[in-house]
């Protein structure tokens, strides 16, 4: 059961609580859960045994269980790993016990986070894997769906990825857009500069050799290559000589990314993580007890 050299942060309850408690009103609608009110008698029991059908890295246990402790009273959920940890086919993830209308009720929602954000986390430990010894850090972007983005980036740190920004207030990236508005690199970057305060960083987007040296000649500390090809991106770090971290974007491949690594780059972002991850396939087998 290897983790992440650092372990992730863990997510703050109400966070938690918040969007669990949407995907269950979500789920439950006005009536409940119509199958178990017809088919399980109220004072029925169950136990149940969350495993992996496949192996993977397991992320979001505690939405899993938040989904449990929120349908209703009375449901345990003991967790037989921590998020992070690899799994292997058939290996235990969770046990569930408790009123079998309520495990029934909650059994989607927990493992519709858990599946997709084990899924991405995963595909985040491939990336990992495949740069591992080249020195490059493997990041997402804020290609994410929508309302789930901390958790999605959650997962990549439990794959052994970091994040990027969050959004468009925590951090300064100018791209190549805002570039051609306000007059190139130069200008651009000086403009940032202005405005930023002493704790927001600075990142600009260039797209060719000469707006790299455009961006250090005007004292950027993170620069992004965009869409280079691996050749470019070696003359990228030489020409740079260690001046400024360097972050590689930009059709990023899981069949390419060590290539990537082995240029000298100090980051490389990817968007394949949270937008192509597919999910983990685990699943809930339980056994009623009369």
């Amino acid at each position: 059961m290897s983790r992440p050299d650092r372990l992730p942060a863990q997510l703050p309850r109400l966070l938690v609580e918040r969007a669990v408690a949407a995907a269950l009103e979500e789920d439950l609608g006005l009536a409940g859960d119509l199958t178990s009110q017809a088919t399980l008698a109220p004072e029925a029991r169950a136990t149940a045994s969350l495993s992996a059908r496949e192996p993977g890295v397991i992320a979001g246990l505690d939405l899993a269980a938040a989904a449990f402790r929120l349908v209703g009273d009375g449901v345990t959920f003991t967790p037989a790993l921590a998020d992070g940890d690899r799994v292997a086919a058939g290996g235990l993830v969770a046990e569930v016990a408790g009123p079998a209308r309520l495990v029934m009720s909650a059994e989607r929602v927990a493992l519709n986070f858990l599946n997709h954000l084990s899924g991405i986390a995963t595909l985040t430990r491939e990336y990992a894997d495949a740069v591992a010894g080249t020195g490059a850090q493997i990041c997402d972007t804020r290609k994410t769906t929508p309302g789930l983005r901390a958790f999605q980036k959650y997962a990549v740190r439990c794959g052994g990825g970091a994040n990027h920004r969050y959004s468009l207030d925590d951090a300064i990236l100018i791209k190549d857009n805002h570039i051609a508005v306000a007059g190139g690199v130069s200008a651009a970057y000086r403009a940032a500069e202005a405005f930023a305060g002493h704790l927001v960083a600075i990142e600009i987007e260039v797209t060719s050799l000469a707006e790299l040296e455009e961006a250090l000649a005007a004292g950027a500390r993170v620069v992004l290559l965009d869409n280079m090809d691996n050749d470019t991106l070696r003359q990228a770090v030489a020409i740079n000589a260690g001046r400024a971290k360097l972050e590689a974007s930009g059709g990023v491949k899981l069949d390419r990314v060590r290539s990537i690594g082995e240029t000298g780059v100090d980051y490389i972002s990817t968007s394949q993580i949270t937008m192509a991850a597919k999910p983990l396939d685990l699943g809930l087998d339980v056994v009623v007890e009369r």
